[in-house]
C-alpha cells in the first residue's frame, strides 16, 4: 500500500504527437492551434494529463528530438502567444499539461554546439563529450541507437564527438555542471510559465562511465548496443540535484524513459520518498522479441508469446510495489500500433482486441498513457515500399542491413518495418472520412492510413459500443476506484498462453482480471461466479466460465 497518494498517481495521460494530431493552417503539419481546438476532445475522453511531444525549436532530422532552442517554439507548430493560449484553455478545462524535455543530447544546430565545435578552447567546448582517435579510429566501441557507430570525427579540430542517436543528436556533457545549470534554467523556464511536469526522454543515458570504456558485445556485432551504457554512475547524483535545485519547487510530474532499467534501478528513480522522479518508462515489455540476428536487435515480426508479456508486466508490478511507481503503456510515438504488435488488427476483431488491451493495462497499478488514436483502435499501416517510410531511424536500418552490410535481404526487412516501425505511431491522427482524414486542408507531411475511412473519432463517437465510450468507462472506473489505482498485484497461472489474468487487492476489497489473447473460445474459472459484481466488459457483463475472442472481463469481490 503507498504510504502517500499524489494526483499523478489518480491522472491518466494523453499524448499528442503535434505533427501529426491537428492543423489548424492548412500546411499540412499538426500545430498548437490544432491542438486548442481538440482540447474538448480529449477532456470528453477523460484524460487528466497531456503529455506534449517537442514543440521546441528544431531542424527536425529526427521530429523535434534534436532542439536547437529550449526556449522558443517551432515556427510550423505556431508562437508563444498561441502556446500560452493553449495552456490556459487547457487549465480552464481542468487538463494538465506535461512537456517533453529533451537533454541528454541537442540538436548539432544549438547555439551551443556551434560555438563548442569552433575550435578545443572554446568556452562552449566542454558542454559536449569531445574525444581523440584512439589508433586513428573512435574512442570506443559504442554503437548509435540509430546504427553505426556512437561516433563522429569533426575535421576542423580533429577529435570525435559521442552521439548515442543520430550524429545530428550531439550528447551533452552532463558532468559539466555549467550544462547543468543550463538544464535547470530551462526547465524553470517552463515550470514558471505554468506547466504540470515534463516526460523526460532516454533520461537515464545522462550519465556516462568515467573514461568511456568500451562495452561487451557479440561477436557477430559491428558496435556495441548503446542500451549498455544506460544507468550510469552519477545518474542517481544527477537525478537528485534536478529534484533539488528544480523539482521540489513545483507540485508537478514526472517521468523518466529509460532504455534498459529494471525494477531495482527504478526503485531508486522513483522511491518513495520523491527525491528523484515519480515514474519511469522501462522497455522489457515493447522489446520481447529481438532478432536471434544480434546485429538487427529490435527489428524482426515475431508474435510477442504472452506468457512472456505477462512474465514481464508482472515482474514489474511486483518489483514497485509499495516502493515506486509504473507508468502503464501499450504504445507511443516511438511504437508501433498497439492493437496490431499486441493483439489483432483483424477487422472481425480488431474493436474487441482494442478493448481487451486497454482492460488489461488500465487495470495495472501504475499510471495509464493513452497514445493518440489508441482510443479509436488505430492501427498499423501497410506500406510496399521504403519511399514511404520518413523516420530516420527506420531509414538508417534499411541504409545499414540491406544495402551496406547485406545482413537481410529487402522484402524480409520491410516485413520487420511492416512490425516495428516507429512511423506506424506517426500516421496523422484519424478524425473524420473527410479528405485527409479531416487532418488538415492542405497536403498532409505524412502519409495517412488508408483505413481512415473505417477508423476514426467522428464515427467513434456515434458508435455507442465503440472503442472510445470503452476507453472513457475505464477512465471513469480508475477515477472512483482506490482498489484500481493502489491496489496490490497478484499473477495468475503465469504459464497460460491463452488468457492473462490477475487479481488486485486493496483495503479488504479483490478484483479479479481475465483478458483472452486468442480468437478462440477458452474456459477458466476462478471463482467469477461469485463475484459481487462484473465491473466492465468487452462483450456483455457475463459471469461464466466463458471466455470468447479476444474477451476481457472484470470482478469485483468483497
Amino acid at each position: 500500500m503507498m504510504k502517500k497518494k499524489n494526483w499523478w498517481q489518480e491522472a491518466v495521460v494523453y499524448q499528442v504527437y503535434p505533427m501529426s494530431f491537428q492543423d489548424s493552417d492548412g500546411d499540412g503539419i499538426g500545430d498548437i492551434g490544432g491542438l486548442t481546438q481538440r482540447l474538448p476532445y480529449i477532456k470528453r475522453l477523460g484524460a487528466d494529463v497531456i503529455w506534449l511531444n517537442p514543440i521546441y525549436c528544431s531542424p527536425n532530422k529526427d521530429n523535434g528530438y534534436d532542439i536547437s532552442d529550449y526556449r522558443n517554439i517551432q515556427p510550423t507548430y505556431g508562437t508563444m502567444a498561441q502556446y500560452d493560449e493553449m495552456l490556459a484553455t487547457a487549465h480552464k478545462l481542468g487538463l494538465k499539461i506535461m512537456m517533453d524535455l529533451v537533454v541528454n543530447h541537442t540538436s548539432d544546430q544549438h547555439e551551443w554546439f556551434i560555438e563548442s565545435k569552433k575550435s578545443k578552447d572554446n568556452p562552449y567546448r566542454d558542454y559536449y563529450i569531445w574525444h581523440d582517435p584512439v589508433d586513428g579510429q573512435a574512442p570506443n566501441n559504442w554503437g548509435s541507437f540509430f546504427s553505426g557507430s556512437a561516433w563522429k570525427f569533426d575535421e576542423a579540430t580533429g577529435q570525435y564527438y559521442l552521439h548515442l542517436f543520430a550524429d545530428v543528436q550531439p550528447d551533452l556533457n552532463w558532468e559539466n555542471p555549467v550544462v547543468r545549470n543550463e538544464v535547470w534554467d530551462l526547465m524553470k523556464f517552463w515550470l514558471d510559465k505554468g506547466i504540470d511536469g515534463f516526460r523526460m526522454d532516454v533520461i537515464n543515458l545522462i550519465s556516462k562511465e568515467a573514461g568511456l570504456p568500451d562495452i561487451p558485445k557479440p561477436d557477430n556485432a559491428i558496435y556495441a548496443d548503446a542500451t549498455a551504457v544506460a544507468n550510469g554512475p552519477r545518474l542517481n547524483e544527477f537525478l537528485q540535484e534536478m529534484n533539488s535545485k528544480v523539482l521540489s519547487h513545483y507540485d508537478v510530474m514526472t517521468v523518466g524513459e529509460m532504455p534498459g532499467a529494471t525494477p531495482e534501478k527504478a526503485q531508486e528513480y522513483t522511491n518513495l520518498s520523491g527525491n528523484e522522479l515519480n515514474m519511469v518508462f522501462q522497455f522489457e515489455h515493447v522489446a520481447l522479441t529481438p532478432n536471434p540476428d544480434e546485429r538487427l536487435t529490435k527489428w524482426n515480426d515475431e508474435k510477442i508469446k504472452l506468457t512472456d508479456l505477462k512474465a514481464s508486466l508482472s515482474k514489474w508490478q511486483l518489483g514497485l510495489d509499495g516502493k515506486g511507481w509504473n507508468s502503464l503503456y501499450w504504445n507511443n510515438h516511438d511504437q508501433p500500433r498497439a492493437v496490431s504488435r499486441f493483439a489483432t488488427d483483424d477487422p472481425k476483431y480488431r474493436v474487441k482486441a482494442a478493448k481487451m488491451l486497454a482492460t488489461t493495462l488500465h487495470m495495472l497499478q501504475g499510471t495509464p498513457y493513452i497514445y493518440q488514436g489508441e482510443e479509436i483502435g488505430m492501427t498499423n499501416v501497410k506500406f510496399d515500399d521504403i519511399s514511404q517510410y520518413e523516420d530516420i531511424e527506420t531509414l538508417n536500418a534499411y541504409q545499414q542491413f540491406v544495402l551496406e552490410d547485406k545482413i537481410v535481404d529487402k522484402e524480409t526487412m520491410m516485413r520487420y518495418f511492416a512490425t516495428m516501425s516507429r512511423d506506424h505511431a506517426r500516421t496523422p491522427m484519424q478524425w473524420s472520412t473527410e479528405e485527409n482524414a479531416g487532418f488538415t486542408t492542405g497536403k498532409p507531411w505524412f502519409n495517412l492510413n488508408p483505413n481512415y475511412t473505417d477508423i476514426n473519432v467522428e464515427a467513434s463517437l456515434e458508435d455507442d459500443d465503440s472503442v472510445f465510450y470503452y476507453y472513457q468507462r475505464l477512465i471513469q472506473l480508475r477515477h472512483e476506484s482506490e482498489l484500481i489505482v493502489y491496489g496490490s498485484y497478484e499473477a495468475i497461472d503465469p504459464e497460460d498462453n491463452e488468457v492473462f489474468a490477475y487479481r488486485r487487492h486493496y483495503n479488504g476489497q479483490t478484483l479479479l482480471v481475465l483478458s483472452n489473447f486468442t480468437d478462440r473460445d477458452v474456459v477458466r474459472d476462478y471463482g467469477q461466479r461469485n463475484a459481487k459484481q462484473c465491473l466492465i466488459s468487452n462483450y456483455d457483463d457475463d459471469q461464466s466460465d466463458q471466455l470468447r475472442p479476444y474477451e476481457t472481463k472484470v470482478f469485483l469481490f468483497q
